[in-house]
């Protein structure tokens, strides 16, 4: 197990880990704050679309799926402000238009298939050197982004009337998290892929949610966790031969459930009778 340590590909995908934890566990915390879960669904699955059409034109496949997550991303968002279709609506729409323009592609693809499952499940043993850096860069700009800002997201968060009246930039906020949201997803492609993403983006929160109510602790919270919980599921992945992205989610369900023992036992100690 200590050998693997001594390997480039595994230092790579550990760091690459660390800092897919943190973005996560920063960004879900806005995406459960916003109620916009099932929003990251939809741009998950629409993302697949720019995955099979870059296999089709000879193009690097986390090219195509990043500008397929902005668009689906901005677009949801702006259809979505003028209420003329409902929100639900869109997200099955981009949901279900990026799956099959994806699998369609893929099919008219020459040749023999691409392995779609490093991207449905995902694989970090494969990080490259250059996605490390783009996880680290973009990793660094979700730290900045939440450290400027985490007061404004909070008001947008919780009570958009609120913040209208204390002058905050709704509009241009929305923008900036909602790309920034994108780009997070894209990233955690290679870690959890399609299918797992969501629960790197709901399940740390869940467990910080259990203990902190202060928006400001449930994001150091949630990122100590994400990260915790990835890394983890990392080394158990490679102890076990299991695949990875799988595995992390398996280790943030066991913490889930230590978490909740943990927050029940007080609660059950007030109860017992003398």
């Amino acid at each position: 197990m200590l050998e693997l340590f001594h390997y480039d590909f595994f230092q790579n995908a550990l760091l690459s880990t660390l800092f897919i934890g943190i973005s996560c566990g920063l960004v879900g915390t806005y995406i459960v704050a916003r109620r916009m879960v099932f929003i990251s669904g939809g741009i998950t699955h629409a993302s697949f679309g720019g995955l099979g059409l870059s296999f089709y034109l000879g193009l690097p496949p986390m090219l195509g799926a990043t500008c397929f997550a902005l668009l689906s991303a901005l677009g949801i968002q702006c259809l979505g402000a003028r209420r003329k279709i409902s929100e639900d609506s869109l997200i099955g729409i981009f949901w279900s238009a990026g799956m099959a323009i994806g699998i369609l592609f893929i099919y008219l693809t020459p040749g023999y298939a691409p392995d779609l499952m490093s991207y449905l499940f995902g694989n970090i043993l494969t990080v490259t050197p250059a996605q490390l850096i783009l996880s680290a860069v973009l990793c660094g700009l979700i730290l900045l982004f939440f450290a400027l800002f985490s007061r404004p997201l909070f008001y947008i968060a919780f009570d958009r009337e609120y913040s209208q009246t204390h002058h905050v930039r709704g509009g241009t906020l929305d923008t900036a998290a909602t790309i920034i949201i994108a780009l997070c997803i894209v990233l955690c492609l290679k870690l959890a892929g399609i299918i797992l993403i969501i629960s790197y983006l709901t399940i740390p929160q869940t467990i910080a949610a259990l203990f902190y109510h202060n928006f400001r602790q449930l994001l150091v919270a949630s990122a100590l966790i994400s990260t915790l919980g990835s890394v983890a599921g990392l080394l158990a992945a490679a102890a076990l031969e299991t695949p990875t992205g799988a595995t992390i989610v398996v280790c943030f369900l066991v913490l889930l459930a230590l978490a909740w023992c943990i927050r029940k036992l007080p609660a059950r100690r007030r109860t017992t009778p003398n």
